[in-house]
């Protein structure tokens, strides 16, 4: 949908609503193209800190097997 700023600055409500309900809206000055309305992509979900499933937090403290050792230090 096109629409000029100055309908737009009378109508701006609606078609804040259009756009948040999916519609894309460009804004023309003097009927030519000059910005886009569009709804915002939605949110990724945020991620939480902590466990992964199967990893046991108390093993990061343990020391590690002489083998792991061995391979870490290049014997």
């Amino acid at each position: 949908m096109l629409i000029n700023v100055h309908e737009a600055k009378t109508q701006f409500s609606k078609l804040l609503e259009r756009a948040h309900a999916g519609q894309e809206i460009i804004l023309a000055k003097a009927g030519k193209p000059y910005a886009r309305m569009m709804p915002l992509a939605p949110a990724a979900p945020k991620r939480r800190r902590g466990r992964v499933k199967g990893i046991n937090d108390d093993a990061f403290f343990e020391p590690l097997p002489e083998a792991e050792l061995k391979a870490w230090e290049g014997r």
